[in-house]
């Protein structure tokens, strides 16, 4: 089973480098985020205290709901702190009352908050939480102001200003350490832009979802190189191995055969193509399929700049789905087994889909509700032209059935920090779930290291209309270590 950084040593070079373009690796500093900012040239700045010391906001804007009522706030650092010392953040708000609406940790005394640092780090931060509930249509926001830092030369730059909004407004931008766990890369995560949330999920917490909408269709993990074939079967207890040994080799991904994309739900999100047929009233039109359940999350430590994401073969299984009214009835069993298990399984109102551990036999939580994410950072199955299916690390997912779209804008049109409301395209959005896809950055290959595009960003339209700009800032840890993406984003209208 190849991944993409394989795939130079595996397959034709000149049609890999061709589908992918190489870049030099991008960095944005303007609002200083921590991981990315590059401290002061001069050896001054880092060993006396004499150089610029500039503090700032890592978000200009945090959004809190009754859903989510408590929130770290981050305040970075230009460079390690050249000795102890102290920040003050002022507030005010014509909307909230401190300790009536909201509070701070520490606790703010004459509407300032006190926070100390040691010689060495590199940021600050303190905790907001919302004691009350916002009603609908209610608006209230606070606006803090970074007001004093106690280091001498020091600067503020950047976001010096940081606004909570208390009401469904959505967020002005902000930045995103996706939290997808380094080369082995084990987790989704899933980005609500409007509401500055992630969630993160093992990635082979699930293994089949089942859609919640009108269209009974079931997706499988594209995570896990994950890949299913039909069989002639619609008797659980007919197949055995023997009865499928010739389908079986076929079931896979990654063996750059163009035709192995039957195997495989159509990359681009489109439920009228999933591998699997769509589930039938008719019990005798569910056919058995064979599951290849793909591989295990890898474990080994690649050599830097590399991924390690699939680890032993899980093997195989029959399965087949029928309806029950409006439930899934899921069958499945070990390929040689004459019982099987069932299961049903309800449609989840308010989500793309209910998903299922075959390992677990249980239905398991893994999306955020439909409209509140809009981007999946994953490790996905998509198609390589005139070579199949493939498996691709580093890969952003939109939110097609919750709405997300999304379209890519070159530099030599507009640069990102130009670019307005007025030059959006409403014509050029696109539902294709890849729509951003693995175009932002190159994998490597032979003696290049994986890098950023720097020629390129992109226009989001969220679930909530929202229109956000995004460029990526990051691939990579410090150290070179892949698993590591960050981006800025901002609001446009």
């Amino acid at each position: 089973m190849a991944t993409e950084d394989h795939f130079f040593y595996a397959f034709n070079i000149t049609l890999i480098f061709n589908y992918l373009n190489h870049e030099k690796l991008h960095y944005f500093y303007s609002i200083i985020p921590p991981r990315n900012f590059i401290y002061a040239c001069s050896s001054d700045d880092n060993n006396t205290p004499t150089g610029e010391f500039v503090v700032a906001f890592e978000q200009p804007s945090i959004q809190l709901s009754n859903d989510l009522q408590s929130r770290e706030v981050q305040l970075v650092f230009s460079r390690p702190a050249p000795q102890n010392g102290f920040v003050e953040v002022g507030f005010s708000s014509a909307q909230a009352s401190y300790n009536e609406d909201f509070t701070t940790f520490p606790e703010a005394v004459d509407q300032q908050i006190n926070l100390s640092f040691e010689t060495g780090e590199t940021s600050t931060s303190f905790t907001f939480e919302q004691l009350t509930q916002v009603l609908e249509g209610e608006e209230k926001s606070i606006e803090f102001e970074i007001t004093e830092v106690s280091i001498p030369n020091s600067v503020l730059s950047g976001n010096t200003f940081l606004t909570v909004n208390l009401s469904e407004s959505a967020a002005l931008g902000g930045n995103f350490e996706a939290e997808v766990g380094g080369p082995n890369q084990p987790n989704q995560v899933f980005i609500n832009l409007s509401g500055q949330q992630q969630t993160a999920i093992p990635r082979d917490a699930w293994d089949l979802a089942f859609h919640s909408g009108s269209k009974n269709r079931v997706v499988l993990n594209y995570s896990t190189q994950m890949a299913v074939g039909k069989t002639e079967f619609t008797n659980l207890a007919e197949v055995n191995q023997a009865a499928v040994e010739t389908l079986i080799p076929q079931i896979a991904i990654g063996n750059f055969n163009p035709e192995n994309m039957v195997f495989v739900d159509e990359p681009s999100g489109d439920l009228n193509q999933t591998a699997m047929d769509e589930v039938s009233s008719n019990p005798e039109e569910n056919h058995v399929y064979i599951l290849n359940l793909g591989n295990v999350v890898g474990t080994e430590t690649p050599q830097t700049g590399s991924v390690a994401v699939s680890g032993a073969a899980r093997g195989y299984l029959k399965i087949r789905v029928l309806l029950d009214g409006d439930q899934y009835v899921l069958q499945y069993a070990d390929l040689d087994a004459s019982e099987f298990n069932e299961v049903s399984i309800s449609k989840s109102p308010g989500f793309n889909h209910t998903f299922f551990n075959l390992n677990q036999q249980n239905i398991v939580q893994v999306e955020p509700e439909q409209e509140q994410w809009d981007l999946n950072f994953t490790v996905f199955t998509d198609e390589i032209p005139n070579a199949g299916s493939y498996m691709f690390t580093d890969f952003i997912l939109t939110n097609r059935h919750g709405g997300t779209e999304t379209y890519q804008v070159s530099t030599d049109e507009y640069s990102y920090s130009d670019f307005t409301l007025e030059n959006v395209v409403s014509g050029n959005f696109s539902n294709d779930q890849r729509g951003i896809g693995s175009t932002w950055r190159q994998g490597g290959g032979p003696g290049q290291a994986p890098s950023l595009f720097e020629d390129r960003f992109y226009i989001i339209q969220d679930t909530q209309e929202n229109i956000y700009k995004l460029r990526f800032t990051a691939l990579v840890s410090e150290t070179g270590e892949r698993g590591f993406p960050a981006f800025e984003f901002q609001l446009l209208n």
